[in-house]
């Protein structure tokens, strides 16, 4: 189906041309419709498949339709990370160019103040995350009360982030009377629980199965040692020739390591996660999409926030804890028509990790060891580390009962200074 027979505006055509896209994906074809008609729609689609433009598209319609007199905040949408709150703001500004609407990003990381004075001259369209949004609210830099429409991108991965109590804070400072829109990779019982209580009578939209991957990506495991990974991983890039890789780790610190030891190795490699500043970040990820940077290495901060049309290589350099995010990670490849590759390396300590993957998804990954990397069959999984210690290493216990602390006296009461009495005068 191409846009043209979806009933968008020629502004909005218009634009859709100058980013090179005719065909409506089918996430777009379903969803694009229904809110355009002004129905509450609860979507789920595989990442990578065009959510953002299934909600970005209709959402400018329908402000520009019915301008404000003021230039007041009418759409809100809430995104759980920085880097999908810049993205998402992009697409509105790129397909909303023809179109006399303002929009603001807003998120933590930067300065408070630019954001409250242009939010003062007036914006049309509110990109945010949670707690920075909250924030304008408690500090009065932001009115609420025109929103007439309520976008919740990602709306899983914000549940998984702990934003329920966020999500409820700003419900209850917008108009009961809105349009709401939910969109997402996968639903679970807590996402419908949660839509249940402050969608109306909405429209469900559903073009893959539950916590599937693009058809397009293909999936590969080679085992490894895990003191051989980083090698593994070098020797992968080099013969492969692969020219753009992102590599996912599951901590900061392991990130930081990881990009400086395949600097050694020549790979120009840089990290992205939360301990970095959020210029930093933005110049990691313009590096890395300018070619500048050959490698990313990134923890799960990024997995939903990554928009890179052309990434042909991911790599689950450590598997994560949580078979989803597995899915969210890959979904950085193969996106808007184009094949991916998918890489997992996987020590004797990760078994478990892909099993749970493997029965999320359905289906087996293929195995390959890769020659002169083949894993020790004596290797013993590593026992989980203990909590960690204030300098990011793991406390060891002592095998020493711990002493019962001692009762403390009560401090003895102060004596109470005598006033000398007064001389009686001659």
């Amino acid at each position: 189906m191409l846009f043209q027979e979806l009933g968008l505006t020629a502004e909005l055509l218009r634009a859709v041309q100058n980013e090179g896209y005719s065909e409506a994906t089918p996430i777009q074809r379903k969803a694009i419709p229904p809110v355009l008609a002004g129905r509450d729609v609860l979507a789920s689609a595989q990442t990578g498949t065009g959510k953002t433009a299934g909600f970005t598209l209709p959402l400018l319609q329908r402000l520009s339709e019915t301008p404000g007199r003021e230039r007041r905040v009418r759409a809100l949408i809430i995104v759980p990370t920085r880097e999908l709150a810049a993205q998402v703001t992009q697409s509105v500004r790129d397909y909303g160019c023809h179109l006399p609407l303002r929009s603001i990003q807003i998120f933590g990381g930067v300065s408070f103040r630019p954001q409250a004075a242009k939010l003062r001259k007036g914006v049309d369209i509110v990109v945010a995350t949670p707690g920075r949004l909250l924030d304008h609210a408690e500090q009065k830099t932001i009115d609420l009360s025109a929103v007439e429409m309520l976008v919740l991108d990602e709306a899983d991965r914000m549940l998984d982030m702990g934003f329920i109590r966020d999500i409820r804070k700003v419900l209850a400072l917008i108009p009961e009377r809105r349009q709401n829109l939910l969109f997402s990779a996968t639903f679970s019982k807590d996402i419908r629980r949660l839509a249940g209580s402050f969608m109306r009578d909405p429209v469900e939209v559903e073009v893959a199965p539950r916590n599937t991957t693009a058809e397009r990506v293909s999936q590969v495991v080679h085992p490894v040692d895990r003191s051989r990974k980083r090698e593994l991983l070098s020797w992968c890039i080099g013969d492969g020739n692969w020219r753009q890789v992102l590599v996912f780790v599951r901590t900061k610190h392991r990130a930081n390591r990881l990009a400086q030891a395949l600097t050694t190795d020549g790979l120009q490699a840089t990290a992205i996660h939360g301990n970095k500043s959020q210029g930093a970040r933005t110049r990691a990820l313009a590096d890395f999409k300018a070619g500048k940077v050959r490698v990313l290495v990134a923890t799960d901060i990024a997995a939903r926030g990554l928009d890179i049309d052309t990434l042909p290589h991911v790599v689950n350099f450590e598997l994560p804890e949580v078979p989803e995010d597995y899915v969210h990670r890959i979904g950085r490849t193969a996106r808007a028509g184009k094949d991916g590759h998918a890489v997992s390396l996987v020590c004797v300590d990760e078994h478990k990790l892909l099993r749970d993957i493997e029965k999320l998804l359905g289906t087996k990954v293929e195995t390959q060891v890769v020659a002169g990397f083949e894993p020790d069959p004596r290797a013993a999984p590593q026992p989980k580390a203990g909590k960690v210690g204030q300098r990011g290493k793991p406390r060891r216990s002592s095998g020493r009962k711990k002493k019962t602390p001692a009762k403390v006296k009560a401090p003895a009461a102060k004596k109470r200074r005598r006033r000398p009495a007064r001389r009686k005068s001659a």
